[in-house]
């Protein structure tokens, strides 16, 4: 029995045969770009015309459903949500950002995709005390057994179903503690077979959600509902499903009515299915690909998730699981359909990486690693971890068979340096992926920080978002790497200029005032959001390390002006914020690097001419300062300075 007609089976409670319509619910209207209510008389002409649909096409046996038909009894994804107008892409290879075009000479290729997506899915009416009680008047036809006893009665009912189906139809279910990574202990069970789909895995943990608290009079009369506070830790079900378009999701639901759930989805496992139907040969490990045959075809594919058809097919794989695989468990279909018990859902979570596959691993090392060390200063990076694996890249790649449809898992065998920069809920990450793939990913943990919305139709908004703060990122990592200053912007510094019609100073390098502002811009040019005089001041007084430093956010504004006038920043149209100017990054990373790295060292070693040391040099950076280091002494004589 397929996991399809096992999920019925439980669902519809049945000894005869039983073919029951789910209600419609929202559908995605292209138009007006949001989710909207079908009117009644349509409504019930699509359910009759598809109720004969159903009774025609439907097999006899219990339970098995067509194949065009959601589990849940839903209309098919192509009448609930038509696809829009294919996608035009905007980007090729040789127009991303700076930072790839850069090192374009040592890659294979470069794709964007969105990582990891985390939906959730809540019920409407349940989240206010008055819809809850509304729903429960349409699941009971009243509301006087509305107490803490039957809705504790509600929770065990559905882990009891959930365990006797588990058992009955031998899908593991394993019961986590407090800490357990939860995906480590998924991995042995993902099953291999490419035709299986459905649970095959059920985990059971304890994580705070919203549970009601009805009061009641000693005569019966109904108070107050409310939320408990704070939230108690409850169970949540996280059924592992094999889908046919998505490949692995997890759909986590509460076991407590109103029945909040999160879905979560991976990109990168929609691409492999997506590409293994289109012939694109690829060699992927976990989330990654590490070798494709067709760049520029996994790239094409791998741009459809953001496109405005993506909101359909999120919501389609949803709603082809969360009902007939989850939530039937706590209400049977037709109790679903007698409340009006339907899920909305909003975007929580969200990840979008720019995989550059190089050409060898050894050339992906030695760029990787030295982006951190030009780069990692500047930015004051505090965050840096290395995981050793136990042996060293190739320095060529291996030229072998083909690539094949599969999905190498394999311990880590080689260094993973992980690069993060956080900034809120908002977090940049660059890393190493297998053999010569480095990924730069920019992570939303809640959405809510992107300021776009977090409702499901503004996924493509989300992801658009996404890829701005990205693209920023590898600018400013671009501009600080690859620096440059020519003569005569150090002549023009000093010099006074005009912001509007107010004339404001030039910029005297030689104050350490000045310094430590220019520091602090570029420590701050990551963020996503810009920077402030406030962020500019608490940077600038870290930076200078006096606990009787005065530097006070009028100066910060000043300074900020100035810079301005100087066109090293930029003004953020009807904000109070500031971005870097990329030329204008350059040029100051350019004066630091100079300063900190060049001149003190050379002229501190040149006040000292009969030092020696007999210690070697540790690094390539040692031997130039050595060699320079005796040239300037030779120059000092010929000018005639001491040295």
């Amino acid at each position: 029995m397929t996991r399809f007609a096992a999920n019925s089976k439980l669902a519809l409670q049945a000894q005869t045969v039983e073919f029951a319509v789910a209600p419609l619910r929202q559908e995605w209207c292209p138009k007006k770009s949001r989710m909207i209510a079908p009117c009644t008389s349509s409504r019930l002409k699509v359910r009759d015309k598809f109720s004969d649909i159903l009774c025609k096409t439907a097999t006899r046996r219990l339970g098995l459903r067509p194949e065009d038909m959601a589990p849940s009894g839903q209309l098919t994804s192509e009448q609930r949500f038509p696809m829009f107008a294919p996608y035009q892409l905007g980007e090729r290879f040789d127009m991303l950002d700076n930072f790839t075009a850069h090192y374009a000479k040592v890659l294979d290729g470069a794709y964007d995709c969105v990582d990891r997506i985390v939906l959730n899915a809540y019920f409407p009416l349940g989240q206010s005390p008055g819809g809850f009680r509304m729903w429960w008047r349409r699941l009971y036809g009243s509301d006087k057994n509305l107490d803490n006893a039957h809705l504790m009665r509600m929770a065990g009912r559905l882990s009891r179903r959930v365990r006797a189906y588990a058992q009955v139809h031998q899908i593991p279910l394993v019961d986590c503690g407090r800490g357990e990574r939860k995906h480590k202990i998924a991995e042995p069970y993902i099953p291999q077979d490419p035709v299986r789909l459905g649970v095959f895995l059920i985990l059971v943990g304890r994580a705070p959600a919203v549970v009601w608290n009805v009061e009641r009079s000693k005569n019966g009369t109904l108070i107050n509902i409310a939320r408990k506070t704070p939230l108690p830790y409850v169970n949540h079900y996280s059924f592992h499903i094999i889908d046919p378009q998505w490949g692995h999701i997890i759909i986590k639901l509460c076991g407590h009515p109103p029945f909040g759930a999160q879905i979560i989805l991976n990109g990168h496992e929609y691409v492999a299915c997506q590409a293994r139907k289109e012939g694109i040969g690829f060699t992927k490990d976990a989330n990654c690909f590490t070798h494709v045959v067709s760049a520029a075809g996994l790239a094409r594919v791998a741009e459809t998730m953001r496109a405005p058809s993506s909101v359909g097919r999120l919501v389609r794989v949803c709603e082809r699981w969360i009902y007939s695989a989850c939530l039937c468990f706590a209400l049977d279909l037709e109790e679903q359909q007698r409340s009006g018990f339907h899920y909305s859902y909003s975007v929580f979570q969200a990840e979008y990486s720019r995989n550059l596959l190089f050409g060898r691993g050894h050339t992906m090392d030695q760029i990787f690693h030295g982006l951190i060390e030009r780069c990692r200063a500047p930015l004051h990076i505090k965050t840096l971890k290395t995981v050793f694996g136990y042996k060293p890249r190739p320095k060529y790649n291996k030229r072998g068979k083909g690539p094949r449809f599969q999905v190498v898992v394999e311990r880590p065998v080689y260094d993973l340096t992980i690069f993060k920069v956080h900034f809120g809920k908002l977090t940049l990450k660059i890393y190493s992926k297998g053999e010569r793939v480095l990924r730069i990913e920019a992570i939303a943990d809640n959405t809510a920080q992107l300021r776009c919305g977090k409702r499901i139709e503004k996924f493509p908004r989300i992801t658009q978002e996404l890829k701005s703060i990205l693209d920023r990122f590898l600018g400013v990592l671009h501009s600080v790497d690859v620096s440059f200053i020519d003569l005569g912007t150090l002549d023009r510094w000093p010099l006074p200029t005009k912001v509007g019609s107010s004339r404001v100073g030039g910029l005297d390098v030689n104050r350490p005032r000045v310094r430590a502002v220019m520091e602090a811009v570029v420590a701050l040019s990551p963020n996503p959001r810009g920077l402030t005089a406030s962020d500019l001041k608490a940077k600038v007084i870290e930076i200078l390390k006096a606990p009787d430093t005065h530097y006070s956010s009028r100066q910060a504004s000043y300074d900020l002006k100035r810079l301005r006038g100087k066109n090293l920043v930029c003004k953020v149209p009807g904000t109070h914020r500031y971005e870097t100017v990329p030329e204008g990054l350059q040029a100051i990373a350019a004066f630091l690097a100079l300063m900190d790295k060049a001149i003190k060292p050379l002229l501190a070693a040149a006040s000292q001419p009969n030092s020696t040391s007999t210690i070697e040099p540790q690094s390539p950076i040692d031997v130039h300062y050595r060699a320079i280091h005796a040239h300037m002494r030779s120059l000092f004589q010929i000018i005639g300075i001491a040295a």
